[in-house]
């Protein structure tokens, strides 16, 4: 960690905080409702420094006042609103998506690669980019890349099943990387790895070290974010220029050797490809192609192997949920003879069930955040408050992770139960949102689902997951900007005493 930035950051901090408390008092000046200014400086000083979980500070802004649809607070010099109602969120998200059409994104932490992707694009060029990738995650795209990722997870569950042993202590965090890096590597850029057989390929290498950024560069992260245009006056990056280069080189080189030999592949690149010179003046060029697919790995390698191993953990945690999956999963493959399909895989509604339960208790992403684009009133907080103006470029915050614990709209909702979700209402729930509300959701939730139920299937119809000595629960909360255990995700893994016939030859094919 660089000190002089610390420095830097603890020096500019105290600046904002005083000019914070002399004349930024916006929420004070026009009568809203708000958490004191020096809370919320607390809280920050804990975030950047790790004095407590990310969880912990989001709950604690949340409950600040239960009653209220909505109220201010600070992030740092930028005046919030944190959005509790989930009428109102899904108001403003959806029905008035056009006023907040805009996400703060990353589109000043001074690297193309993440300026140029989908989740930093603003205005017109943003719905540009997202009309030409959508067509890139349909049902019939989704079929084609099932083949390339249930490959990847194959191989991963065959290896995991022949190195176990009855004392197999896996470090999770690290082999679920390894399959999300290789089915990203193969469904994005069309390049084959094996990360399990081979950790030390440059893809894994290079994507791991760009996708730890919220771990290893907590506070460059804060002050570009904070301030922006003193972070390109110094040159300040959190992703280093050789990892750029490497993924730009990934993307022209396999472009090149493509038109060349006329190669096809039913990948992400390949369709981003076949745009080009289809769609007049929105055509992306290599620096968008580069940005769109960086995005989809940097999004994928942490979120969804994050999610893999929660669910991982509480099947462990949970026997009986893992014995429903396994006669499940068996049902599936006395239906298959020999072949597992696409279809077969989406049959499986008790896995849905406990995936999205998963994402309940652990989204990926713990808040939203949207950009108001004109001005706009709120309603009244309470009744008998005014209604508050919120003013063009002002951000809007919804506490996801917060709104999913709350005991309002989920019945005891630290536990975790499956089968709430077994009867689709939650579904479409305004109050149940892990890929995020309205236009702006998750363009790739459909293809991280996928991903994260063909890895369970293999998985559970090989081995058996159980906690180990190194295995925490209740879970305690790491102190890192992401959402992890202290000690990181520890199982013991053994191999099934009842393996289904039709996986003993190790032949089954995937259709």
């Amino acid at each position: 960690m660089e000190y002089w930035l610390i420095l830097l950051s603890i020096v500019i901090g105290v600046i904002s905080i005083d000019y914070l408390f002399r004349s930024f008092n916006f929420f004070k000046r026009h009568g809203i409702i708000h958490v004191p200014p020096e809370s919320i400086f607390v809280i920050i000083i804990t975030i950047i420094f790790r004095r407590i979980p990310l969880i912990d500070s989001i709950l604690k802004v949340y409950n600040f006042n239960p009653n209220a649809k909505y109220y201010g607070f600070y992030g740092i010099t930028t005046p919030l609103f944190l959005l509790r109602d989930p009428e109102l969120i899904k108001t403003i998200v959806v029905k008035n998506f056009e006023t907040f059409s805009d996400r703060p994104g990353f589109s000043d932490v001074n690297n193309p690669l993440l300026e140029k992707s989908l989740f930093s694009l603003r205005g017109e060029k943003w719905r540009d980019v997202r009309t030409l990738l959508s067509p890139s995650f349909t049902s019939s795209k989704m079929k084609m890349m099932f083949t390339l990722m249930s490959q990847c997870a194959m191989d991963f569950a065959k290896l995991l099943s022949t190195l176990l042993t009855d004392e197999s202590e896996i470090n999770m965090k690290d082999a679920f990387s390894k399959y999300t890096n290789d089915v990203i590597a193969t469904c994005a850029f069309g390049i084959k790895v094996d990360s399990m057989k081979d950790p030390t390929n440059n893809f894994y290498i290079y994507g791991k070290e760009a996708a730890d950024i919220f771990q290893n560069h907590i506070i460059k992260f804060i002050f570009l974010k904070t301030f922006p245009n003193l972070g390109r006056i110094l040159n300040v990056k959190i992703i280093n220029d050789h990892v750029s280069h490497f993924f730009k080189d990934i993307v022209k080189t396999t472009i090149a050797v493509r038109d060349m030999e006329h190669i096809t592949r039913p990948d992400m690149l390949q369709l981003m490809m076949d745009i080009r010179g289809k769609e007049g003046d929105r055509k992306l060029d290599i620096d968008d192609m580069t940005a769109q697919a960086f995005i989809f790995f940097f999004a994928g390698f942490h979120t969804s192997s994050t999610v893999m191993c929660f669910v991982a953990h509480e099947i462990a945690a949970n026997p009986e949920v893992q014995i429903k999956l396994q006669q499940e999963i068996d049902k599936i493959l006395n239906e298959s003879d020999k072949e597992v399909s696409y279809e077969a895989i989406n049959q499986l509604e008790y896995l849905d069930a406990v995936i999205n339960e998963a994402l309940r208790l652990y989204p990926p992403v713990a808040f939203l955040e949207r950009t108001c684009t004109k001005t706009y009133e709120l309603p009244p907080a309470l009744p008998g408050e005014k209604s508050a103006i919120m003013k063009k470029g002002m951000v809007v915050w919804i506490p996801i992770l917060a709104i999913h614990r709350d005991k309002k709209y989920f019945d005891n909702p630290e536990k975790f139960y499956p089968e709430r979700f077994l009867d689709n209402k939650l579904h479409n729930s305004s109050c149940y949102m892990p890929f995020g509300l309205g236009p702006r959701m998750c363009i790739a939730n459909r293809f991280a689902m996928l991903e994260i139920k063909v890895l369970l299937f293999h998985l559970l119809a090989r081995c058996e997951l159980k906690p180990s000595a190194k295995t925490e629960s209740p879970i305690k909360f790491s102190k890192d900007l992401a959402l992890l255990p202290e000690n990181g995700f520890w199982l013991n893994i053994q191999c099934r005493k009842n393996v289904h016939p039709l996986l003993q030859s190790t032949n089954i094919v995937d259709s």
